[in-house]
């Protein structure tokens, strides 16, 4: 590697001893401050000392206790009986816990890297059995690599209390007190500073024997839901408007306003790199297409989307949770939604806003949503910590926006759609909706083909209803019977005219 790619990969003019380290200090490595999410030989967790060349891509060993030297103790050929031991050179600040706390417990692992001429260049830490140097630890190797992952994502470092970490719906678990104790250990600083000290008080709760086994449980499960959450920063990276564009179009047909508006938040995003304070709220006739905007919308911003019906929720509680007194309490539905979708920025999707219980005695369910949509911090019943929102888009669907709370119309940028024309629906149903029903039926175009008049009959027969579901049910009603007449008189197609239509759908 050239001498110049090596002031891409450490800002040498930044790097500086560990702190407290002086000539005669254990402390041998320069820290350096890394930003990448994926390791690589370019981009390594730290650099070895490298004799001789003797490294070049495997090495076994472990590290040595940090309070007595911060090096790497080799498992090679040549040291069978007195083992070499070469020092760290430099780190990526993000992992000094992590290599103090293996160098203490004296784990066995397994190293990958890149020899280059300034020290080998290592990649990736695996944990390995000492008494079968070949195999890879599953188990705990599987919670380093959690850690080692998410550390990789984070944008912190220890005075920067945010972080940025990738959704990945395969990643691993965490699982168990020791799982929680050794997590907060080595990569505790990769969480919010509340939820950090949140999570330490409840560890220690559940170690405490002055409380009953139903508190210790409630405690156990509500750090699974926190310590499994990933916690990103609001930081957003820009988002590519001619995409946001494309994918506007495929999804949506007509809706200029709509997607103008879109293309406006995305620009906003690329300039301050946050979300918009406001959410958005669409009005508009049943069967529109307002749930497929905000699925649009979560597909730009690549978040995850959580969905509340709120029809179907008649106590607030069931969106706040429920205190942990209580020996049935669990969390609410927005904690939930977090823990399923694994990370605290997305897309959460309120549906039927208008549709909620205004007439329950334990108030309207829709005011728990609140401090949700005010970007301050959302605090669940059952955690009882207060969590960060700046990396929430609220998108909320109403038909009538007058059944809607004024504090909550505030909190959204209000968007009405009316119904489409009977020129766009004839639009929708032969481009959109048709191609998609035969698409899931896996039909070809051919097979079932629409003349004009046909398209007529069945806008005559929605004439009534708002929409496209209408639209829909016809033509998949229409598409079934081309598939029925396929398979039963072995026709290569069926072409679809008017009265043939209007006897199907019985207009």
């Amino acid at each position: 590697m050239a001498d110049e790619q090596h002031s891409v990969i450490f800002d040498f003019g930044s790097a500086k001893k560990a702190d407290g380290a002086d000539k005669d200090a254990a402390v041998t490595y320069e820290v350096f401050h890394g930003t990448n999410e994926e390791a690589d030989a370019d981009h390594p967790l730290l650099v070895l000392e490298n004799p001789k060349g003797a490294m070049v891509h495997h090495v076994n060993g472990d590290f040595l206790n940090p309070h007595r030297r911060t090096g790497f103790e080799c498992d090679t050929p040549e040291s069978v009986h007195t083992k070499k031991v070469v020092d760290i050179l430099r780190i990526d600040d993000r992992f000094i816990r992590l290599l103090e706390f293996l160098g203490g417990e004296r784990k066995k692992v397994r190293l990958s890297g890149k020899a280059f001429s300034d020290g080998f260049h290592v990649y990736r830490i695996r944990l390995i059995d000492p008494s079968a140097r070949t195999n890879i630890v599953t188990s705990e190797n599987a919670f380093l690599q959690l850690a080692i992952e998410r550390i990789l994502m984070s944008r912190m470092t220890e005075e920067d209390e945010d972080e940025e970490e990738n959704a990945d719906e395969k990643e691993e678990k965490l699982s168990g007190i020791s799982e929680y104790e050794t997590y907060l250990s080595i990569a505790g600083f990769t969480l919010p500073k509340s939820i950090r000290t949140w999570a330490v008080r409840n560890l220690a709760l559940t170690k405490s024997n002055s409380i009953s086994p139903e508190e210790r449980r409630h405690a156990q499960r509500a750090l699974n839901i926190m310590l499994n959450i990933r916690w990103r920063d609001s930081y957003f990276e820009s988002i590519n408007p001619y995409e946001a564009r494309r994918i506007l179009d495929e999804e949506l047909y007509g809706m200029e306003g709509v997607k103008q508006r879109i293309i406006e938040t995305v620009i906003q995003i690329n300039r301050t790199h946050t979300l918009p304070f406001y959410g958005l709220l669409l009005v508009g006739p049943a069967g529109i297409g307002k749930s497929q905007v905000a699925y649009a919308v979560a597909r730009i911003l690549k978040l995850p989307w959580i969905s509340l019906d709120m029809s179907t929720i008649h106590d607030p509680e069931t969106l706040t949770g429920s205190p942990r007194v209580y020996a049935n309490a669990k969390p609410g539905r927005i904690m939930e939604g977090f823990y399923e979708a694994r990370t605290s920025n997305l897309v959460f999707i309120i549906n039927e806003l208008d549709k909620a219980d205004t007439g329950s005695a334990s108030g309207n369910p829709a005011d728990a949503l609140l401090t949700l949509l005010d970007n301050l911090g959302f605090t669940d019943n059952y955690v009882e910590c207060s969590i960060p929102t700046t990396g929430v888009y609220p998108i909320a669907t109403a038909n009538d926006k007058s059944r809607i709370s004024a504090p909550l119309m505030s909190r959204f940028a209000v968007i009405e759609i009316p119904d489409y024309s009977d020129d766009e629906k004839k639009v929708i149903l032969q481009k959109f909706s048709l191609p998609k029903i035969l698409r899931r039926m896996g039909m070809n175009p051919e097979e079932c083909v629409l003349t004009d008049e046909a398209l007529d009959v069945v806008l005559r027969k929605c004439s009534n209803s708002t929409g496209v579901r209408d639209l829909e049910q016809a033509a998949e009603h229409l598409a079934a019977n081309a598939l029925y007449r396929i398979e039963t008189e072995h026709v290569s197609g069926v072409t679809f005219d008017g009265p043939m239509t209007a006897e199907i759908l019985e207009v």
